[in-house]
Order: C-alpha cells, then sequence, then structure tokens
C-alpha cells in the first residue's frame, strides 16, 4: 500500500492520508501502456486491411465491367504505340489530324495484313494438318500397343477422361475472372470500343487526362501529374520494345521453320509474333505448335531441332533481350516480370497476363517518381493547360478573323453614292 502525502482541508487543517491500490489506479490512455511494436503492427494492420477491401472492391467492379475495361486498357495499349507518330507531325508544325489519321491508317493497314496471311496460309495447309495429325496419332497409338502393350481403346478412354476433366474445368483453366467471352455480340461491340477509344485518346488524350486530373484536389494535381506521365512513358517503351522483341522471336522461329522444310512457316512466325505479347508463356506455347507441326510432317528428329530452334531463340530472348532492351526500357527485374504474368494469368486469363507486365512497368515508374518528389510543387498543371487552351482558341478565332477580312476585296464608295469594288466595277 502507497500512501498519499497529506492534502489540506477546507479549515486549514491537514486531512487524513488516502491509501490507493496502484492496480485500480486508473490510466488516462490505455494505448501508451501497448509495447511500441505492437502499436505500430496495429497501425500497419488496419490501414492494410482497409488497402485490400479497396483493392477488393476494386477487382470486384472491374469484373462487374469488364466488357468496358478490357478494350479500353486495349486501346491505351494501342494509344501508347501509335502516339510517336502523332507526336511526329507535331513537331513539324503539321496538322494534328493528319497524324492521327496517318496512325488509325497505319494500324489498319498492319492488322489487316497480319489476318490475311494468317487467314490465307491456313486455309490452304489447315487441311492437310488434319490429316497428317491423324495419321500420326495412329502411328503413335500402334507403338504404344507394340512397346507397351496399351490398346488404342485403353488410350481413348484415356484421352476421354482427360477431355471431360478439362471440360469440366476449363472456366479456371482457360478462362479466369476476366476471360474474354466469345460470343460475336460481345466480339463485335468490343472491338468498336476499342477503336473508338483509340480514336479519341489519340485525339483528346491529353485533355481527357487533364481532365480526370481535374477532380482531384489541387494540391495532387503536381505529384500525380507527374507519376502519369511517368507511367505513360513506361508504357510506351514497353509496347515498343515487346514489338521489337516479338518480331525477333517470330523472325528467328519462323526463319528456322523455313530452313528446315516445316510447313506453315509464315503462320508460325505470325503466331509467335502475336504470342510474344504474353512473356514467356506465349513463345513457349506457339514454339510448341511449331515442334508439333514439324513432328507430324517431318517425324520426330526433324521435331528435335525444330525444338532446339524454339530454345534457343528463347534463351536469346530470355538471356540477351530481356536484360539489355527490356530492362534499359522498363525497370522491372525478370522475377517480377514472371511474378506479374502468373498472377495476372491466375486472376484473369488471357487478359491477366497480356496487361500485367505494362501494369507492372506503369506502377515501378509511378512509385518511383513519387518516392523521388520528381514533380515542382509550385506549378499547377491543370491551370497552365487551361490557360494554354484558351490563348490558343483566341490566338486561333483572331487569325480567323484576319483571314476573313483579308480575303474580303475593299469597297470605295463614289460621290454618286454607287458602291465600286477596288477593282474599279461598279457593283
Amino acid at each position: 500500500m502507497i500512501e498519499q502525502s497529506p492534502a489540506t482541508a477546507p479549515d486549514g487543517m491537514p486531512a487524513p492520508a488516502v491509501s490507493v491500490d496502484p492496480e485500480r489506479e486508473e490510466v488516462a490512455d490505455a494505448a501508451v501502456e501497448l509495447p511500441l511494436g505492437v502499436r505500430v503492427a496495429a497501425a500497419w494492420s488496419w490501414r492494410l486491411i482497409v488497402i485490400g477491401v479497396a483493392v477488393a472492391a476494386l477487382l470486384w467492379l472491374v469484373v462487374q465491367v469488364r466488357i468496358i475495361v478490357i478494350p479500353l486498357v486495349i486501346a491505351i495499349l494501342f494509344t501508347a504505340l501509335l502516339h510517336p507518330i502523332v507526336a511526329f507531325f507535331e513537331r513539324r508544325n503539321w496538322p494534328r489530324s493528319l497524324g492521327v489519321i496517318t496512325a488509325l491508317l497505319t494500324f489498319l493497314a498492319s492488322v489487316t495484313l497480319l489476318v490475311v496471311l494468317i487467314v490465307t496460309q491456313l486455309r490452304r495447309g489447315l487441311g492437310d494438318v488434319t490429316e497428317r495429325s491423324t495419321e500420326a496419332w495412329s502411328d503413335f497409338l500402334r507403338w504404344l500397343e507394340s512397346s507397351f502393350g496399351l490398346s488404342g481403346d485403353q488410350m481413348n478412354g484415356y484421352i476421354e477422361q482427360l477431355m471431360h476433366a478439362i471440360d469440366e474445368h476449363q472456366g479456371e483453366i482457360l478462362n479466369g475472372a476476366l476471360a474474354i467471352t466469345t460470343t460475336t455480340g460481345q466480339v463485335i461491340t468490343g472491338s468498336l470500343l476499342t477503336l473508338f477509344s483509340l480514336i479519341f485518346l489519340l485525339i483528346d488524350g491529353k485533355r481527357i487526362w487533364y481532365w480526370v486530373l481535374g477532380f482531384l484536389p489541387r494540391s495532387a494535381h503536381a505529384p500525380i501529374d507527374a507519376a502519369g506521365v511517368a507511367g505513360w512513358a513506361s508504357v510506351g517503351q514497353y509496347v515498343r520494345v515487346q514489338i521489337f522483341v516479338a518480331f525477333v522471336d517470330a523472325v528467328g522461329i519462323g526463319v528456322g521453320a523455313a530452313v528446315l522444310n516445316v510447313p506453315l512457316a509464315v503462320p508460325i512466325a505470325i503466331l509467335v509474333f502475336l504470342g510474344s505479347f504474353i512473356p514467356f508463356l506465349g513463345a513457349i506455347t506457339t514454339g510448341a505448335l511449331a515442334v508439333f507441326v514439324a513432328f507430324v510432317y517431318n517425324g520426330p528428329v526433324n521435331a528435335i531441332v525444330m525444338l532446339g530452334v524454339v530454345i534457343l531463340v528463347n534463351q536469346v530472348e530470355g538471356h540477351v533481350l530481356q536484360p539489355l532492351v527490356m530492362g534499359n526500357a522498363v525497370s522491372v527485374h525478370p522475377l517480377g516480370v514472371v511474378l506479374a504474368v502468373s498472377t495476372g494469368a491466375l486472376l484473369a486469363g488471357i487478359p491477366g497476363a497480356l496487361f500485367a507486365v505494362p501494369i507492372a512497368a506503369a506502377a515501378s515508374a509511378i512509385v518511383n517518381t513519387l518516392n523521388e518528389h520528381r514533380w515542382d510543387p509550385s506549378l499547377d498543371p491543370v491551370t497552365t493547360y487551361h490557360k494554354r487552351q484558351k490563348v490558343y482558341r483566341v490566338a486561333k478565332h483572331r487569325a480567323r478573323n484576319v483571314a476573313r477580312l483579308t480575303a474580303k476585296p475593299p469597297r470605295h464608295v463614289r460621290t454618286d453614292g454607287n458602291t465600286e469594288a477596288s477593282t474599279g466595277g461598279s457593283v
């Protein structure tokens, strides 16, 4: 027991001492009694929980509107690819509309060329591939029966069980949470939405960005604008470098297939080019297709050589192109690329694997910009942009008025009251 110092009574006499039990002493703030590590962990915990709930809500919303989100993201990637063409025209003070038209025509011509090549080449050789595949399967069944005693009926039964299991779980295997549906209406809707979004992003991308930025507080304009510009530059570099990497993969595997007399070398090269936009997984899948075609047409020895070509091309990509070219353009570690692609494929299927790396690259650039404070806090980019647009509109309006006035010939009034043009003729 602890005795408190005597207090003074109202009549001046000392008050009797009161004993206080320390176990019953009330604490004004219970948090101060907790260790610092516990308080810090609790503060981090509830904040992380809030962030996790917000991210989960955002993913749920994206899933609900995936028919809009996926075409919009594709349009953003295409805009990052085609924007240098528009910027080329702007640097030379040529009309921006001419640059947009040139970019769109280049894009449509490239897509049309790829589709025509794939369709025409596959139409010529698809039937033969089916027949050769059937013959190769029959030879494989006979080899299994002679070597291991497995009959063709047993193998067909195993294959039917495998296909049944795939059919039952094809949603989890192929689609994921953000699967691109294959109905005709949704494909047409998505294609049109991608095209219209691409057109408007090329025409008014900057104005759309500052319009969205205007909804944020004024103090957030400068840092968010700097982070957004850095992320946009990173996405553009990724898309252009990835096209170069995909081209190298396509040329390497296509030339290898042509040298080995593998049929359908051109469609295989185009499929490798398209598949390479999904890092690691795309090149491996399309390379396996090339090995299969080589096996069906030219036998196992040719298929093994084709497999060596595919492995060589993938090694060149992984050890030369990715570290030197992609690493300098996009500051994302190869392990980060693998984890991003795997996570994207797990959460969103093929679209997730396709969008994972550019999203990771943009996120990395944004975080680096915010951490290093690469902006001027005294400037408001939204206000600056609107002032420039106002000056441009006023100058354009004045130029039109001057052009309208100079286009009309001056008129003079004669003493008799008739109006006479500057050429001397009366009107």
